[in-house]
């Protein structure tokens, strides 16, 4: 044995130390996502001038996660994962710092903009799952995804508990939950001085970029998992993002809004701990079909009725089918493309995916407060306009599953 084999680190201790470091940084930064999502429409329809954009500002924060995730991940890819998640912080504690200063001017249009550094956050939890892959032997890739995402379970509790602890603190409402939140951002630099990702190395003269990215989209594989990987995102968001208005528009209180974003997140993550065994199992496409399945359910389910329990089983059948259409499109993106594609590949897909959640959530707003006059006629709307997603991704993946065997790369 060389003496480079010997000072070699263990792979498997070191994907294990990476997805711990992950974890964490998913449970206690990624809590500031559930805070966001449970106060932004809210805050949003209190600053707004008109009813059907108050959640524009959580479509703002979408669009700055789909505008930064191709030059996050071009940095990172320079400059290494640690870096990159470290400025992600530092945006997202300036864009709460904002926002706090927007609530207590009453300026809505200050609120919106400010949500654009929140998505530079965003996007950079988008890639924990895949920097857990980074050092990962291929046969624990899968469970590395899902244990990082399994990381929001705790943030399911802590960003909701956070949220009743903080929502009407201050004389102004919401003010002391943005303070919470760059708190938050304030734990990145301890969590990332753990995290053991070299720096990729620097790209040799001459050597390929691998195929170009018109040529990458036409393999079946990544075309059809970036499909469903938008589908299972923008649906759960579009209906996420409307569920708390809808809530609080059929007279319950914000804490029952809470609770069941609260539930709903749990329903996100939990699963996360087997998941990765069940698509090792079963496959990644049969996993992500479940999850539509899934999706679909919970449509049906928000349409039989507006009270508290259709809301929290809607919900919960909501980020169950996120959890198995998301990481099981991620399972078969990172095996569908070559090492030296990697991160134009996971850029380009989550540019794409966070596009599609961004008009997913613009549309949100719209149908929730403008179709129909009143809550329950925008929650229907809302919950309606999934079906045409859901048979363009169930469509694509049974035509993926139906072809003959063919090299994915």
């Amino acid at each position: 044995m060389t003496v480079a084999e010997i000072a070699a680190p263990d792979p498997m201790r070191r994907a294990w130390r990476n997805v711990i470091v992950l974890l964490l940084a998913q449970a206690l930064l990624g809590a500031q996502m559930s805070m966001i999502f449970i106060v932004g429409g809210l805050a949003g329809q209190m600053l707004s001038p008109n009813p059907c954009i108050a959640t524009l500002p959580l479509s703002m924060m979408i669009l700055g996660s789909a505008l930064s995730a191709r030059p996050l991940s071009a940095f990172m890819r320079r400059h290494g994962r640690r870096a990159g998640f470290l400025l992600s912080c530092g945006s997202a504690a300036l864009g709460a710092g904002i926002a706090a200063y927007a609530l207590s001017a009453g300026n809505f249009w200050l609120f919106t903009a400010s949500a654009l550094l929140t998505g530079v956050y965003m996007a950079a939890q988008g890639f924990f799952r895949f920097a857990a892959t980074d050092c990962a032997p291929p046969e624990f890739q899968a469970r590395a995804i899902s244990w990082v995402l399994a990381g929001g379970l705790a943030a399911a509790f802590t960003g909701p508990a956070l949220v009743r602890l903080t929502a009407d603190l201050t004389a102004i409402p919401f003010l002391a939950t943005y303070a919470a939140i760059i708190g938050l951002n304030l734990l990145g630099p301890v969590l990332f001085a753990f995290l053991d990702i070299p720096r990729p190395p620097a790209p040799v003269a001459g050597q390929t970029e691998g195929r170009p990215l018109g040529a990458l989209l036409r393999v079946p594989q990544i075309a059809v998992a970036m499909i469903c990987g938008i589908v299972s995102y923008a649906l759960m968001n579009l209906v996420m993002t409307s569920a708390p208005l809808a809530v609080v528009g059929c007279g319950f209180a914000t804490a029952d809004a809470a609770n069941i974003v609260s539930g709903h997140v749990l329903a996100m993550f939990a699963p996360s701990f087997f998941t990765g065994h069940l698509i090792a199992r079963f496959g990644a496409t049969r996993i992500v079909m479940l999850g539509l399945a899934i999706l679909a359910g919970a449509g049906a389910v928000a349409l039989s009725g507006v009270e508290l329990p259709h809301f929290f089983l809607a919900m919960i059948l909501l980020g169950l089918g996120w959890n198995f259409g998301y990481i099981g499109a991620t399972a078969m993106l990172t095996r569908a493309y070559r090492p030296e594609e990697r991160e134009r590949v996971q850029g380009l897909n989550d540019a794409v995916v966070f596009a599609g959640v961004f008009l997913a959530s613009l549309s949100s707003g719209g149908l929730m407060n403008c179709m129909g006059g009143s809550p329950q006629a925008g929650w229907s709307a809302v919950n309606l306009a999934m079906l045409p997603f859901l048979v363009l991704a169930g469509g694509a993946l049974l035509w993926l599953m139906l072809r003959p065997k063919e090299l994915a790369r």
